[in-house]
């Protein structure tokens, strides 16, 4: 099982560019998570949808403060992998203190996505965050299992 397992929220049109287009490869956040090379994030997509659709690892981090200089540094560096417009990326980083871009790979759809009301029939308190949350193991494990993942083929990585 991978360090940390993370749950991130995201809106319809970017979850969609993860797992069918293909053409999302970095996450973009204004808050530090804990996650490094290889851990896990499940992606919930938010309202209408209100589905766990997936997953990804992931490849790796990258920090920067949220500067006019940094900022330009990191669309430079992710303009092509984020799925995002020039004016959205910075309108949507105004007033953060922190630019955080998540590469990922093996991003995987579920076999059987996870409505929201499914899953609370065996996880009740689980709540999807505004940003993100960290799981635990049996959350984990619930979650691959109702998603028509082995989790034989996962835990002998």
């Amino acid at each position: 099982m991978p360090c940390h397992i993370l749950l991130i929220s995201v809106k319809p049109e970017y979850a969609n560019k993860i797992f069918e287009e293909r053409t999302k490869k970095v996450e973009l956040r204004r808050v530090r998570t804990r996650v490094k090379t290889g851990d896990i994030v499940f992606v919930y997509v938010s309202s209408p949808k209100k589905t766990f659709l997936g997953f990804f690892e992931v490849d790796f981090v990258i920090e920067k403060l949220a500067s006019k200089n940094e900022l330009k540094e990191l669309w430079k560096q992710v303009k092509d992998h984020a799925g995002i417009k020039r004016q959205d990326f910075y309108e949507y980083y105004k007033g953060a203190s922190l630019a955080v871009g998540i590469y990922f790979i093996n991003a995987k759809k579920f076999e059987n996505p996870i409505e929201l009301h499914r899953l609370k029939d065996k996880i009740s308190y689980l709540r999807p965050p505004q940003s993100y949350r960290y799981l635990n193991e049996k959350e984990y494990e619930t979650i691959m299992l109702l998603g028509g993942e082995n989790l034989s083929t996962l835990t002998n990585n």
